[in-house]
């Protein structure tokens, strides 16, 4: 395995974000393994599973499956759907199937067999506990709900949707509680993880601290 950079953090912290930035300032590849539960929610739902499917169905429905990151752009069985899996409903799908052991063990070695080709910035809710837990930095990138519901608000708007800044508010605290409960690679902060808290910081002030803990550690 190469070097890897692994950040977690809830949903909204602004990790994709910083990852993207710190694997261009290092000339690092980004592994954004959101979009790839993302893209695996979607296959689901357009296969007919529905959330209380069992494990079985699930696993028989990810059989065909085909998903790749590559350029920064999201391949779902040979098709690009970077747009469709950033909808409200997809994002909600993912967290809902990620729970489930099937999805996690589809994509496992997916995203390890990223790190063998090149150093990799990754991201995502179990990078630092399951995913590379050898990882050369672990960075928990958090903000306070309220930060990231603004965020997202902010975000959707820009993509011309409708949106209720309340019911995203709730969204996220939803999904915060599905992701740290969940039976099966839970979010949480690993032990030698460092922390930093995007909330009220710009894009470039949370770069820079998360490049001089790399350089620091480095």
């Amino acid at each position: 395995m190469r070097r890897v950079i692994a950040i977690d953090g809830p949903s909204g912290a602004g990790k994709s974000t910083v990852a993207r930035a710190i694997a261009q300032e290092l000339g690092f590849d980004y592994l954004d393994t959101g979009a790839l539960y993302r893209a695996i929610g979607l296959h689901l739902v357009r296969s007919g599973v529905d959330e209380d499917a069992t494990d079985e169905r699930v696993a028989a429905a990810l059989g065909p499956a085909r998903v790749e990151f590559m350029r920064g752009k999201v391949f779902l069985n040979g098709s690009d759907v970077s747009d469709e899996i950033r909808t409200p409903e997809a994002g909600h799908y993912a967290s809902v199937f990620s729970a489930r052991e099937p999805v996690r063990e589809f994509l496992l070695d997916i995203q390890r067999d990223a790190a063998l080709k090149s150093d990799l910035v990754a991201e995502g809710r179990d990078m630092t506990t399951v995913v590379f837990p050898d990882a050369f930095i672990k960075i928990y990138l958090d903000a306070s709900a309220e930060e990231r519901a603004r965020r997202r608000t902010l975000e959707l708007l820009a993509k011309g949707f409708a949106v209720d800044e309340d019911r995203i508010r709730q969204e996220i605290r939803e999904r915060d509680e599905r992701d740290s409960t969940r039976a099966v690679a839970p979010l949480r902060r690993a032990d030698d993880a460092l922390h930093i808290d995007s909330s009220g910081c710009g894009k470039e002030e949370v770069l820079r601290k998360a490049l001089d803990i790399i350089r620091g550690r480095s």
